[in-house]
């Protein structure tokens, strides 16, 4: 059976190595936990770190996180649906906000819960994704300052997410003079400006972060060390806190060259085939995971003489070539993981998740 495996020693160096960044520049952080999809088992492991604040999409996975540590500052990170709003309340501290709308009906529910909620409101800054527009944003938050038992404690924004938008000095600079513009009209004072995530990460490492950027949200560098900006990983990081294992439960040379008439795949591919392979042979090694679990395209093969040729809904061919490696049926393969594979993988209930 296959299983997912998370290197308890790398999750610690990574956490540690990013602490100390953060510490040295006096920015506060939290770690994004959306990857993990409300997995008890991993959820531990972050929490036995000493982590103070954890961030996530689904309330499930915050109301999750509450249970386990209530200690631990939970925020929910994209605008809350309306019909989430009494248990985002309930079990979230601070939420992202972009709409007038459902920030009254927040605060409408925290009068109701006799509570104070924290919010962050998003600026649109040329990703595309959520937030404010920038023109609009005074008269938003003179609004906002109106409501009762909800309490402002950031500006932010979201760069890279949708239309890859690079985060810079300029957008941040711009971020961080909307925040000293409503300080100064409304005397209100809003501790962070929350400009930081993964592809931040450089920028604070080259020191090209302006003054006043002092919060971030970390999800991708913390479990894959990955700079985003140049596709390397950062220095003095583990790169595989997570691998997947899996099974071979096939092994035969077969023709490279399939036989008979072809039409569209189960995921709609029609496969090509190079002419100049008709005739030969390959070992093909088929393993116990698909699509139902994973996009292939977000796999690495660990052994680089091992070749992914395609998958169906449960099970994924491998090209060994003329196995070198001398594998069998019941041996083990390995693979390295973007983070699209993990959170695919962490949402199939058919992996099974163990620790090391």
């Amino acid at each position: 059976m296959a299983y997912l495996k998370l290197y308890r020693e790398k999750l610690k160096h990574n956490f540690r190595h990013l602490d100390e960044l953060f510490a040295k520049n006096e920015v506060s952080w939290g770690v994004v936990t959306k990857l993990l999809c409300g997995n008890k088992l991993y959820l531990q492991e972050l929490i036995g770190l000493g982590i103070k604040e954890m961030h996530d999409t689904r309330i499930s996975n915050i109301r999750t996180i509450k249970a386990l540590a209530p200690h631990v500052q939970t925020v929910y990170i994209k605008p809350p649906a309306k019909r989430s709003v009494p248990n985002v309340i309930r079990f979230a501290d601070v939420s992202f906000n972009t709409d007038f709308y459902t920030i009254k009906l927040l605060s409408e529910e925290a009068v109701r819960q006799n509570k104070i909620h924290k919010i962050i409101i998003m600026v649109e800054m040329g990703d595309l994704r959520e937030g404010v527009m920038g023109d609009h944003l005074m008269d938003f938050y003179e609004k906002i300052f109106k409501l009762p038992n909800i309490e402002i404690i950031g500006i932010g924004t979201n760069l890279n997410c949708l239309n890859g938008i690079l985060p810079n000095q300029d957008k941040l600079i711009q971020l961080s003079l909307y925040k000293q513009l409503i300080e100064m009209k409304f005397d209100q004072k809003i501790p962070w400006i929350s400009g930081g995530t993964s592809v931040t990460l450089s920028l604070l490492i080259n020191k090209q972060i302006p003054p006043g950027i002092n919060h971030f949200r970390i999800g991708e560098a913390l479990f894959f060390a990955n700079d985003l900006f140049t596709d390397l990983p950062f220095e003095g990081m583990e790169t595989d806190v997570f691998k997947l294992y899996t099974e071979i439960i096939e092994l035969y040379e077969k023709p490279i060259v399939p036989s008979g008439d072809q039409i569209a795949n189960v995921a709609g591919h029609i496969p090509e085939f190079n002419p100049e392979d008709y005739g030969k042979s390959t070992y093909r090694a088929i393993i116990d995971v698909g699509l139902l679990d994973i996009n292939p395209n977000f796999l690495i093969p660990e052994d680089d003489k091992v070749k992914i040729i395609e998958a169906s809904s449960d099970m994924l061919v491998l090209d060994l070539g003329d196995n070198p490696g001398a594998y069998k049926t019941g041996d083990l393969i390995s693979f390295k993981l973007r983070y699209m594979g993990v959170l695919g993988l962490m949402n199939s209930n058919y992996i099974e998740k163990v620790i090391s």
